[in-house]
């Protein structure tokens, strides 16, 4: 699976980011076959795009996460860290999703 990230991304405006006193995220693991559609032939090279580095790291090696938004073979929008190959979804302490639009 290889990964791009879109050179000229523009940072969604300050009015759709949540305060910083929101305070961290609250990470789950996501399990990746239910969130990208994974090729039948295992020899087959599958292209995502990620959107950018996020501040949260990840819970099982530490590394930084990348967004993942929806795409062809991407069913759900998600942090994905490279090193350890997981995903992960978001929400702020009150429940509220934070990788929505």
């Amino acid at each position: 699976m290889s990964f791009q990230s879109p050179e000229s991304q523009q940072p969604p405006s300050s009015s759709r980011r949540r305060n910083d006193c929101a305070g961290d995220l609250i990470l789950r693991e996501l399990n990746p076959h239910v969130v990208i559609d994974h090729v039948e032939a295992e020899q087959a090279a599958l292209t995502i795009m990620t959107f950018g580095s996020v501040r949260e790291c990840c819970p099982k090696c530490q590394q930084g996460l990348k967004l993942v938004l929806r795409q062809t073979s991407v069913r759900m929008a998600h942090l994905f860290c490279a090193e350890c190959e997981s995903c992960f979804d978001a929400q702020y302490a009150d429940g509220e999703p934070a990788l929505t639009i």
